[in-house]
């Protein structure tokens, strides 16, 4: 395995820069996810590291040895794509084998190699079939495979669970999880779900137009959001955000008022926006310390085990997770509270965190 590292690497497609001054380092045996939304970036990044194309400026380094003019085939890299880009006319295992022919191994060493793989993902029984014959997390399964039996020192995923459903797609992330550990991999790995992101990944990078905006365990980027886009993106439902202002020491909005915690009272800024996650705020009445506020409810949504209010105060929008046997309903007024000292602050004028 080894360690990958890049220092401002910029990427332009003609005058549009797409990659802004990117530093970042994966540490070997690491599980990286590259996180954001679509056109942020993050899938040309791993096409600069993977060497499928070039950086524009900067330096991307792998185990130690500077890659920008190593071509792809020559950096020992195994990258599985959204598609699963299977050869139809060929069976599972010779599409395992395909990349050990070219590179010339013996016939009992691929052998080895694909009947290992295909015992380790559950394959052993569908050698013989045609993708065409396969399920879609089969035909997955099969694209892990063919990486796996290279033994490369860095694997990079692109959103290759995107094209399956819900319960599949949690299935194979558990699979992608026991596989990191076993192998102890580095693997660098792009989503735009920041649930996989959260429960993949020992550290993300979140990305937005190209630039970083946050790299940390998950949950430090849950719990200490650097600014507004991150607080935002990651969490479901996404945060809530209230803007407010403070006058004098207190946080003033339409129908919120309390005073701001020691740790956000002497800032500069006039302008402050209140994030609470969904979760932050609870339905009753609270004791000392506590903000107390009322909420016009307009869908409750029941999950089974929580329930899901969304509501509003004047013209703010905010959704509430509940306990499953709150007794809220459409119209209602019920008051939520929350604790000043644990939710969020940002700067009105630059979304960076307050705290």
């Amino acid at each position: 395995m080894a360690q990958i590292e890049l220092h401002n690497v910029q990427k332009n497609f003609g005058t549009n820069a797409v990659i802004h001054d990117i530093t970042f380092a994966v540490k070997n045996g690491e599980f990286v996810v590259l996180v954001g939304p679509s056109g942020c970036g993050k899938s040309t990044i791993l096409r600069l590291i993977a060497g499928l194309e070039t950086p524009t400026a900067g330096e991307i380094s792998i185990g130690g040895r500077v890659m920008n003019d190593v071509p792809a085939r020559d950096r020992d890299i195994a990258m599985v794509f959204q598609s699963y880009a299977l050869y139809p006319h060929m069976t599972v295992f010779e599409n395992m084998a395909f990349a050990l022919k070219m590179r010339k191994l013996s016939k009992p060493e691929i052998e080895q190699r694909v009947r290992e793989a295909a015992d380790f993902l559950g394959l052993a029984d569908l050698l013989q079939r045609k993708p065409k014959q396969l399920s879609g997390g089969q035909r997955q399964r099969v694209a892990l495979g063919r990486a796996l039996v290279r033994k490369p020192q860095v694997f990079l995923f692109d959103e290759p669970l995107s094209n399956l459903d819900a319960k599949l797609r949690t299935h194979t992330r558990t699979e992608l999880a026991r596989l990191h550990k076993q192998l102890a991999a580095t693997m660098v790995y792009v989503t735009h779900d920041q649930v996989e992101a959260m429960t993949l990944g020992q550290r993300i990078v979140v990305l937005k137009d190209g630039a970083i905006q946050q790299v940390d365990t998950p949950l430090n980027v849950y719990r200490r959001p650097a600014n507004r886009f991150v607080a935002g993106f990651i969490g479901s439902p996404a945060m809530n955000f209230v803007r407010g202002e403070k006058r004098d020491r207190e946080y003033v909005s339409a129908g919120i008022r309390f005073p701001l915690p020691d740790s956000v009272r002497n800032v500069s800024g006039k302008e402050i926006v209140l994030g609470l996650r969904p979760e932050q705020l609870r339905i009753g009445k609270a004791g000392d310390g506590c903000v107390n506020f009322n909420v016009f409810v307009e869908v409750v949504e029941p999950l089974g085990n929580e329930l899901l209010i969304y509501g509003r105060v004047n013209d703010e929008r905010l959704v509430i997770r509940a306990e499953a046997g709150a007794e809220i309903v459409p119209d209602d007024r019920p008051s939520i509270w929350f604790d000043p000292q644990q939710v969020h602050y940002f700067d009105g004028a630059t979304d960076v965190s307050l705290r």
